[in-house]
Formats: structure tokens, C-alpha cells, sequence
């Protein structure tokens, strides 16, 4: 059973909670008839997420039990049969679809974009992550089609705003992991990923300062929009940067100093600095909008 556990890696769903977003900024999270959609578009995305991660097993099954870390998986390992893990992946993609029979009629739009983000997925299992900076792009855009499914569920027109944000974050956090691949090539030679030669360490810090800055000036510019401070009844948003800030000086840093950016749902799990200062973000934007 553990095996299996960690076949459908159910820590990632973490990642799904993005969906939420649309809600909590659309002054709806306390609507059950809002919540309730995106309660069903959420579980769609940790089945369809755990299906994919599956076939992706599958097809690096190969390499990976040639890989000092990854021979551990189950797969790998021998604990789950190819012919079960086909079976199950399967299982998951059927279960994701059906759940979009108890959609509401006009939040069916969640369907059809968890049907690209498979699609999506699977092209990007199948070669598309092997070119280089189109792989982070994909990874990025998979954010942005959880924040259009909960927009989509909740019936609320997401803004351009927390569209960009998505983005670009999701973009920071995937540049600091090709940055450990390129790390752990240069310490040990062994390649995590087919694409890791068309990365180095000199442009991934580059890059990931430039989409820091990009992500926050984004961010402060969101905060002294007159017609947000007009939505949200306070002139005070931007008092919310420094929580922002803090939290990406401190992925930097264990990027960038600690080298510790080998996970980043592992890093939000443990790091009790990156904890506070999403939480304290919340609680703020929590008084700002329901206070």
C-alpha cells in the first residue's frame, strides 16, 4: 500500500491548491455554492496530477532504475508492476473526468481545462521536457490553468493580475529547480534530466533574478492599482509586499546560498521561514477582504 502511496506522490497536491486563489480574491470563500465547484475541480486535478506523474514513471521506468535516487521508485523498483500502473493510471484519468458530472452546469468550463492541463501533460512527458526553457514555461503554465479552473468552478472572472503573478512565480520556482539539476550534473556528471546540458549554473542565477524582480515589481504594481484599492475597500495593499519579499529573498537564498531548491513542495512543507510569510500573507489579505 505504501508503494502505491507514493506512486500517486499525494505531497503534490499541494501545488492544487492554487485553485482556491480565484475564490479567496473574488470575496467568495465563504459561499458554499462557490466552494462546493471548487472542492470537485480540486480533486479533479490531484486524480488527473497523480495519473500523470504515473505515466511519467512509466515512460522513464528505464532510466530511472539506472539512477541512484529515482531506482527507488516503485516503478523502478519493481513494487508496482507496468501493467498495474497502466491500469490505475487509467483508473485516475476516468475517475478526474467523470467527477465533472457533479460540476454545475455553468462551471463545466473546469473540464475542459482539466482536459488540456492531461493533454498538456502528456506532451510534455512524452518530449516536450526536453527542450530547454519550453519545460519551465509548461510547468509555469500548468499554475495558470489551476487558477483558470478555479475561476472557472467558482464562475468568477480571474484577473489579469493574479494570472501574471501565477505565471511568473510558478516560472521563479521552476528555474530554481533546473538550477539544482545543474548543480547536482556538475557535482556527479549524472544527468537528471536530457535537457540539463542546455542549462548552466552562470545563466540560471540570471534568470532567476530577473523574474524575481519581474515578480515582484508585478506584484507592487498589482498593490497600488487604484481600481484593486477601490475593490478591496483598503489603501493599504502594498503594506502586503514585504511578506512577498521576504518569501522570495528566502527561496533565493536556499537557492542560491543553502542549495537546497531540489524540491519546492518538499521546501514549502519544511521551511518554517517560507511558512510564516505565506501565512502572514494570507491573515493580511484574510482582514483585508473578509475584516
Amino acid at each position: 500500500m505504501k508503494a502505491y502511496i507514493r506512486l500517486l506522490r499525494p505531497a503534490q497536491w499541494v501545488k492544487n491548491l492554487f485553485l482556491f486563489l480565484p475564490l479567496f480574491f473574488g470575496h467568495t470563500l465563504l459561499q458554499f455554492d462557490r466552494v462546493w465547484p471548487c472542492l470537485v475541480a480540486f480533486v479533479m486535478f490531484c486524480l488527473i496530477s497523480s495519473s500523470i506523474y504515473i505515466l511519467n514513471d512509466l515512460r522513464d521506468v528505464a532510466y530511472d532504475r539506472q539512477h541512484p535516487k529515482k531506482c527507488h521508485r516503485p516503478i523502478a523498483a519493481g513494487l508496482v508492476s507496468s501493467r498495474t500502473a497502466i491500469v490505475l493510471h487509467v483508473v485516475l484519468l476516468l475517475l478526474a473526468l467523470s467527477l465533472g458530472l457533479f460540476l454545475p452546469p455553468g462551471s463545466h468550463g473546469a473540464l475542459y481545462i482539466v482536459m488540456v492541463y492531461y493533454v498538456l501533460n502528456v506532451a510534455y512527458c512524452f518530449g516536450l521536457k526536453r527542450i530547454s526553457l519550453l519545460d519551465v514555461m509548461i510547468v509555469a503554465a500548468g499554475f495558470v490553468l489551476r487558477i483558470m479552473a478555479g475561476a472557472e468552478a467558482a464562475c468568477i472572472a480571474p484577473s489579469h493580475w493574479i494570472v501574471l503573478m501565477t505565471f511568473l512565480l510558478a516560472l521563479f520556482l521552476a528555474l530554481a529547480k533546473r538550477r539544482d539539476d545543474v548543480l547536482h550534473y556538475e557535482q556527479t556528471r549524472e544527468a537528471l534530466r536530457s535537457n540539463v546540458a542546455f542549462y548552466n549554473r552562470e545563466f540560471l542565477n540570471s534568470a532567476l533574478t530577473l523574474v524575481a524582480a519581474v515578480t515582484l515589481v508585478c506584484y507592487i504594481m498589482y498593490t497600488v492599482d487604484e481600481q484593486i484599492m477601490q475593490r478591496l475597500g483598503c489603501r493599504y495593499v502594498y503594506m502586503t509586499t514585504i511578506f512577498v519579499l521576504a518569501g522570495i529573498l528566502r527561496y533565493m537564498q536556499l537557492t542560491l546560498v543553502e542549495e537546497k531548491s531540489w524540491s519546492p513542495t518538499r521546501i514549502l512543507l519544511r521551511d518554517r521561514f517560507l511558512q510564516l510569510c505565506i501565512l502572514l500573507w494570507f491573515l493580511s489579505f484574510a482582514i483585508i477582504i473578509y475584516g
